[in-house]
């Protein structure tokens, strides 16, 4: 039996936190937790002023780890990400680190640098390690990249390479407040604008929540479910890029995230059902005819998650 008490707890106390600088974002919140404790990384789409950046930034202050903020900008550069050499008149040398050397890192803003720059992020994300001039230097565990880009087509933006946006176990969507939680935000702003953050974890005790993650049971019949979701989003008529094989390690590791935070140490198929539009919607292209006709990745996770089988699990 997986003790899922510490993990429950951990976001309890996470929540709490958050909640003196953050009003409403709980479907973000979640997303943050899930890639933390999965060892994965989190992009957060939203408009401008939708506080991406406020919760990515109180998320790292809560966890009590080392935290860098990266501002991206059209003139950036890669060694502004992974650090440089500086050369002294004798030929010596010595390696500067950059911000991506710490365990949280916020990647503000994303899609506003270039490609060349976004694509330095591309090995760190996956390989935990940087090179730089042939030699390989490696991160801090834990290791999570956080970040955040405004809606594709706003003014001044980069694209995400598919590779790129691959890498990002979920994406999370930052919308407005209701009216209720602006009259809120509003009627709170000066505590909110100078919130007392408390850290509630260390990095020592993150990768010991992580290795507990992995402890909990997943069946052959709901990985045969995540397999046969994948395939049957590749086989959509309205589909041009279905989905990858991260896709399913996706799913496959945030839900037994989402198990012990509903009690549990199995996996059962409406954890995968419930994670489906975060790990899968931003990994799948639908074909520009469909586009003409409102389908979206949206519409068609939705219909292939109500036409394929779910299995049954004895609990």
């Amino acid at each position: 039996m997986v003790d899922n008490y510490t993990i429950t707890d951990l976001y309890s106390k996470i929540q709490g936190e958050l909640s003196k600088a953050i009003i409403g974002k709980g479907e973000v919140e979640n997303a943050l937790l899930l890639c933390l404790l999965s060892g994965g990384h989190l992009l957060i789409e939203g408009l401008p002023g939708t506080a991406k950046t406020k919760i990515a930034k109180t998320f790292a202050e809560v966890l009590g780890c080392n935290y860098k903020r990266i501002q991206f900008t059209p003139d950036m550069m890669p060694g502004d990400i992974t650090g440089f050499y500086v050369y002294s008149q004798d030929g010596n040398s010595k390696f500067i680190e950059g911000p991506i050397f710490a365990n949280i890192v916020l990647a503000d803003e994303l899609n506003r640098t270039t490609p060349r720059t976004q694509s330095a992020l591309l090995e760190s994300m996956q390989e935990y390690q940087v090179s730089i001039e042939g030699k390989s230097y490696l991160l801090e565990k834990p290791f999570m990249v956080i970040a955040t880009q405004v809606p594709i087509g706003g003014e001044g933006t980069y694209p995400l390479t598919d590779v790129q946006v691959d890498r990002f176990l979920l994406k999370a969507t930052s919308v407005y407040p209701t009216r209720e939680e602006e009259k809120s935000i509003i009627g709170n702003i000066d505590k909110i604008d100078e919130p007392m953050i408390k850290p509630v974890t260390s990095p020592e005790e993150i990768i010991r929540l992580q290795k507990l993650v992995r402890e909990v049971f997943v069946s052959p019949d709901i990985a045969e479910y995540i397999v046969e979701l994948i395939s049957a989003l590749r086989a959509d008529p309205d589909v041009l890029w279905g989905p990858s094989v991260r896709s399913g390690i996706s799913l496959y590791k945030c839900a037994r995230v989402l198990a012990l935070l509903d009690g549990r140490d199995f996996v059962i198929p409406d954890d995968i059902k419930n994670l489906a539009m975060q790990a899968i919607e931003h990994r799948l292209r639908v074909k520009p005819e469909s586009e003409i006709d409102n389908i979206t990745a949206e519409i068609v996770v939705k219909r292939v998650l109500e036409k394929t089988p779910v299995p049954k699990i004895n609990t």
